[in-house]
């Protein structure tokens, strides 16, 4: 089977080809509106609504608690999918835009707002005249809504949104020139000499991949999956036929491989920048490109260097030999032909981002400043289509981005609404009394594990850091846990976590969907190299930590 085309054989799902060129899955995709989508939404609306008009929480505002509703019922919606997420999103702004709540966030400490609920009900319904209580003048409805909607677009110029944004845009272009491929090809072609070899292929092209594909679902579904089922093709292994000969082995591997690469990069998952724009906003830590990939270096590599002879001894491949898988991947290079104009191109605007996303703290000290990560971003963007690698055509096409633009930007200005109002507060002083007395190091371990294994619980990398990772950066705060050190293990875990089941994520679910490995046997997988993540990120990372002196 050439390796042009993968194919995706889920349980009642017909074959679908995956697309070498233009592929660009966003994590909001979702099925098609049908009565069982349109149930699961009124249920998300439902649990919205009872919380919303349940009594708040002893210590938490009326505001706060209700941000904290329509958050939840947004979270339910990313859980149960019955629409993609940026509508979900979408209609969880309009409820707290709408209602005025986030007049509320946007004067959190306003003596008028908080006037305002002692006489919420009174205000003329007619008139909409403001009312003046104890001296105050009460904002009337029509600048409660104006300035509600105002704040409810203020994620969309984060500029965390736009990063993600810039990342999206770079990676179709890297895969609509076919570079990707080509990397990919060629670690196969050069390693894959035996079976352990291509893990260690599939491996090294994720690492190479990584900082310039931020959706992990597109690096790993729309370039390596078809690659990884057609080798196995290549072997004599199907989904249906010899499963273990090899298929079986290479999925487990690609599936984890392509989450230890999310994790050793700031651009490697579409919401990692959540957990550093999180770790600003708690901590006041920066956590950018260059400090997120020096953290992750020598417990990265580990992982990386160990990963396919692990799956080697927990799921033996029944192959060992892959000189067929090899010649099929030399065939396809021949087939690309020598490296085009624009490949060379893209490929050397990829060096120049990456050059100057590593090189920011020497900017700082030799120019006093710092290009921002997301301006090089925006610049390698714009190179791009000024040098002719991609149309203004195909920026304006890319689903994906514009589709995290909506999503994203509308969970930072809720995730900032949560934290504007007191509920992010009043959620870690809860739980930082459940660890209270513990010492700081420990406590910081306890909650990093007590994070990992949260996702089970979860369908989704990005809604497990939404739900979780600022709450867990204030408790850790308020217990006096090391901030960097926290920052460490939350930023990594949030990706390394997708490890424990098979619907953590799109690549994850799209590798399961090959057929090749059962659910319990994935589940089994997984718990075992949960361990090793633990072993490896704890047992090389806290030491090389130290090291750098984040702890």
């Amino acid at each position: 089977m050439p390796l042009r085309y993968g194919w995706y054989l889920g349980s009642g799902t017909p074959p679908r080809a995956f697309p070498t060129e233009p592929f660009l899955m966003p994590e909001s995709t979702s099925p098609q509106a049908e009565p069982r989508n349109l149930i699961r939404l009124w249920f998300c609306v439902a649990v919205g609504v009872a919380l919303w008009f349940s009594p708040a929480p002893e210590g938490l505002s009326t505001p706060a608690w209700h941000t904290a509703a329509v958050f939840a019922a947004t979270i339910m919606g990313f859980l149960l999918r019955p629409l993609p997420m940026g509508p979900c999103v979408m209609i969880g702004l309009l409820a707290l835009a709408t209602t005025g709540v986030f007049y509320d966030a946007s004067h959190p400490n306003s003596q008028a707002a908080i006037a305002w609920r002692d006489v919420m009900g009174l205000s003329n319904p007619q008139t909409m005249t403001p009312y003046a209580t104890n001296g105050l003048e009460i904002p009337s409805w029509q600048v409660r809504l104006k300035e509600s909607f105002a704040y409810s677009l203020t994620g969309f110029a984060n500029t965390t949104v736009w990063l993600v944004v810039a990342a999206f845009l770079v990676a179709g272009a890297m895969i609509r020139t076919g570079l990707g491929r080509r990397i990919a090809l060629t670690m196969i072609s050069r390693l894959g000499g035996t079976t352990l070899g291509l893990g260690y292929a599939i491996t090294l092209a994720e690492l190479c991949l990584a900082p310039f594909i931020p959706s992990n679902t597109a690096r790993g579904g729309g370039v390596m999956a078809p690659i990884v089922n057609s080798l196995s093709h290549a072997l004599g292994s199907t989904a249906e036929e010899n499963p273990r000969r090899a298929g079986a082995y290479l999925t487990l591997v690609g599936a984890h491989a392509n989450l230890i690469a999310a994790a050793m990069f700031l651009t490697g998952m579409a919401a990692n920048p959540l957990v550093s724009a999180a770790a600003s906003d708690v901590f006041g830590v920066q956590f950018g490109w260059g400090r997120w990939i020096l953290g992750a270096l020598a417990p990265g590599l580990v992982s990386m260097a160990i990963l396919p002879l692990f799956i080697y001894g927990v799921c033996k491949p029944q192959a060992d030999c892959s000189g067929a898988a090899r010649e099929e991947a030399r065939s396809e290079l021949r087939d690309m032909g020598a490296w085009t104009p624009k490949q060379a191109t893209m490929a050397t605007v990829l060096a120049g981002m990456l050059l100057l996303w590593a090189t920011g703290p020497l900017q700082k000290a030799w120019l006093g400043a710092s290009l921002p990560t997301a301006m090089v971003a925006l610049l390698g963007v714009a190179a791009l289509v000024v040098l002719g690698v991609e149309r203004w055509k195909d920026v304006i096409g890319n689903a994906a981005a514009w589709d995290a633009l909506i999503w994203l930007g509308g969970l930072v200005t809720m995730a900032s609404a949560l934290k504007a109002t007191g509920f992010v507060a009043w959620l870690a002083d809860r739980v930082g009394a459940e660890v209270t007395g513990l010492p700081p190091l420990t406590t910081a371990i306890v909650l990093a594990i007590v994070y990992f294994y949260s996702m089970y619980a979860f369908s989704m990398l990005t809604g497990h850091i939404l739900a979780f990772a600022a709450v867990f950066f204030s408790v850790a705060l308020s217990v006096g846990a090391p901030p960097l050190l926290m920052v460490a293990l939350v930023a990594y875990f949030s990706n390394l976590c997708g490890c424990t089941t098979n619907y953590s994520s799109g690549p994850v679910v799209i590798y399961y969907g090959l057929g090749y490995v059962s659910a319990n046997r994935w589940f089994a997988v997984g718990w075992f190299v949960s361990l090793l993540h633990l072993a490896v990120w704890l047992g090389v990372g806290l030491p090389y930590w130290k090291m750098l002196g984040w702890w």
